[in-house]
């Protein structure tokens, strides 16, 4: 037996998934009906446990040329329907199998529906998962041990999951730039989509100084996604405001739209549930066009959506919204080179609408370099 138990005292039970014990983190729900290798390997769902809303999980297993990290980071999996068999010309081993060796503490039950129902009207909130023993006691000492638990209002994750030493991924064919890309939680795909377009990306710790980014003589500077809260994030914001002094042109996504908000003098909020999936519908309000897009993330950047705003680098304006909630999508300084997005243009397991975003940025350090 296993149990979910959420903070505000609600109960679900089902069968063990995966590795057997107990976890804690931040319940959240992912809508995709494809890419759940991709979701459990991303850093950004570094100390959460995750529900997928579609009902089949792991019916194509899991291969070694998918994952976007070396680990899985989710911190809890919940599925409704797990495969009994997978079917994949790639598949190496089942999902389950792949979440015991890694510990991943999980649970399949019939309830992903009305848990996801539950999470909409109440809001994220911290949530253990219990199997084994551990599953059998009282309900009332589960609930007291999840409220025990870290929130993420506050948690400063990104040198958590942030490579220890820089790396370079090489550019694919005639190197055209230099790119520094300041991993706050980046996922293998984004160098990947940047050394397609001739970059070679030199991939840097979370904690580099603008200093050490500059230091690399970048046609370029990136932003990576991550985990945590943003207003925790003060080193990265002291860093980006460097950046943005010297001028290097920048791009920033997910993770890296917040702390790029933070370092033009705006708030960030934490969302009431967060947006996590592959069916977001964003809008470039400079040509009205419309990309469906892929997201994770619980924090958002508050801006004025009612024309361009002052800040320290000059004017600057909301260049991407969500159409289904209004919230900020993008950013954009309108007299410097730099700009970032909300939601992952480079999401390997799809859509691919916003794809473009990387050659926009190999644009403003082609118009920098022959400036």
């Amino acid at each position: 037996m296993a149990v979910l138990v959420l903070e505000d005292g609600r109960v679900f039970r089902g069968a063990p998934y995966g590795a057997r014990g107990e976890t804690f983190g931040e319940m959240v729900f992912n809508t995709g009906m494809t890419g759940y290798q991709e979701t459990l390997t991303d850093p950004s769902y570094h100390r959460q446990i995750v529900a997928m809303t579609s009902p089949h999980i792991g019916n194509t297993g899991v291969n070694d040329d998918d994952p976007e990290s070396s680990k899985v980071w989710v911190a809890g999996y919940v599925v409704r329907e797990p495969a009994r068999v997978h079917s994949n010309w790639r598949a190496t081993r089942g999902l389950h199998d792949y979440l015991a060796d890694q510990g991943v503490v999980g649970i399949a039950m019939p309830g992903t529906r009305a848990l996801t129902r539950h999470l909409r009207e109440r809001g994220a909130m911290r949530a253990g998962i219990f199997s084994g023993t551990g599953a059998e006691a009282p309900v009332a000492e589960l609930v007291e041990r999840v409220r025990h638990s870290p929130g993420m209002v506050g948690a400063d994750l990104a040198a958590e999951v942030s490579t220890r030493e820089p790396y370079v991924v090489p550019a694919i064919g005639k190197r055209r730039f230099t790119v520094a890309a300041v991993d706050l939680g980046i996922k293998a795909m984004t160098p990947h989509r940047m050394a397609e377009r001739g970059c070679e990306v030199h991939v840097l710790p979370a904690w580099s100084t603008a200093e050490e980014i500059l230091a690399r003589d970048p046609d370029g500077v990136f932003f990576s996604n991550g985990p945590g809260d943003p207003a925790a994030a003060d080193a990265q914001v002291e860093a980006l405001r460097g950046v943005l002094t010297a001028g290097r042109p920048f791009f920033g996504i997910c993770f890296g739209n917040q702390i790029f908000g933070r370092a033009l003098g705006l708030g960030t909020y934490k969302l009431r549930y967060g947006h996590r999936g592959v069916n977001q519908p964003v809008q470039d309000r400079r040509t009205g066009k419309v990309d469906i897009s892929a997201h994770n993330h619980g924090f958002a950047v508050r801006a004025p959506l009612d024309g361009p705003f002052d800040t320290p680098y000059g004017r600057a304006e909301v260049s991407h919204v969500n159409l289904n909630d209004d919230c900020v999508e993008g950013l954009r300084l309108l007299g410097r080179p730099a700009f970032s997005v909300q939601y992952h243009p480079e999401a390997a397991a799809g859509p691919h609408d916003a794809a473009g975003l990387f050659d926009e940025f190999c644009d403003l350090m082609g118009a920098k370099q022959g400036a």
